[in-house]
């Protein structure tokens, strides 16, 4: 059934566990996410950046999303970094249940401003908002943030923040990054900046930019390499390890943003069924195991939040 990010997020911080969000593009990937969480038994966001929605339209998400929402568990239809006051109002209207306001790089009364507009017309619809304070490095479809501009959320701010803009949900910068390649050296996240925030804050916290860029999927998307002249794809991708993601979920989060993963396990299925399968021209014979690797990184990632029998 589709419900607002703010009722599945309660439930979340109740229970002391989080809420996996997941970016879809097209059918394969919202079949694959949806059926893995009625498999799981766990409330699921599906979102759609800016960047699908132009490359999908948004009529045909929201009317996939309805379909999907049909399933014996919370689903959330979320807009993830809206930035265009016009595709949010759009969303709003159109029958996602949760925005997100993105102003991340606007000063801070800006930010403020423009999240207490996003939220009035919001609550006119019964919509969740969530908004982000910190601006995260590296880039997603429409949404890129350079190291120079990056910075890490002040708690105090953050608390300020809320209070002022009656946000549902607040997504913090504390040392994740969007893509593939999230870190030069070892994984560090500002753990003790995350636990001062939660302490602060009344709302529910949003991580983005944790996909874990899982190792083993990496071998396997360059697998038969040489048949694609590409054995340099993700050379040097570093992601969250999951021990970093369970602490922290421990210190507030609640809803964890994941799209690199899903990404490379399309790739690597997609490539390796080209390769296995030569005489193969249906596409949903060579998008099945792409959909099973896909599967196996969600089943994953509601083990890993212990979102998985909440629904």
């Amino acid at each position: 059934m589709l419900v607002t990010l703010r009722e599945v997020l309660e439930d979340a911080d109740k229970h002391g566990y989080a809420v996996p969000a997941f970016n879809v593009n097209n059918l394969e990937i919202m079949k694959a996410v949806v059926e893995a969480a009625v498999a799981a038994r766990s409330p699921v966001i599906v979102q759609t950046s800016e960047g699908a929605i132009a490359y999908a339209g948004m009529d045909y998400l929201v009317a996939m999303a309805q379909v999907s929402g049909k399933s014996a568990v919370p689903m959330v239809l979320h807009l993830d970094h809206g930035k265009n006051m016009s595709v949010i109002h759009d969303a709003i209207m159109s029958g996602y249940t949760s925005v997100m306001f993105d102003g991340s790089l606007l000063p801070l009364a800006d930010n403020i401003e423009k999240t207490v507009s996003v939220v009035e017309l919001a609550r006119t619809r019964g919509v969740s908002v969530e908004a982000e304070l910190g601006a995260i490095k590296g880039m997603e479809d429409l949404v890129r943030v350079e190291d120079r501009q990056a910075f890490m959320t002040d708690p105090e701010q953050a608390a300020e923040f809320v209070e002022s803009t009656g946000c549902d949900a607040l997504a913090v910068s504390i040392g994740t990054a969007h893509g593939a390649h999230k870190f030069h050296g070892d994984a560090v996240l500002d753990l003790e900046r995350l636990r001062a925030i939660d302490a602060m804050v009344s709302v529910p916290l949003v991580l983005h930019g944790a996909s874990g860029v899982n190792e083993s999927l990496i071998r396997r998307t360059i697998h038969l390499c040489e048949s694609f002249g590409d054995c340099g794809r993700l050379a040097g991708a570093v992601g969250v390890p999951d021990e970093a993601v369970v602490s922290a979920v421990q210190r507030g989060i609640r809803k964890v943003n994941i799209d690199t993963d899903l990404r490379i396990a399309f790739t690597a299925g997609m490539r390796e069924s080209l390769v296995t399968m030569p005489e193969e021209i249906d596409p949903r014979k060579l998008m099945d195991l792409s959909k099973k690797l896909m599967m196996e990184v969600v089943a994953h990632k509601m083990d890993l939040l212990r979102s998985a029998g909440k629904a």
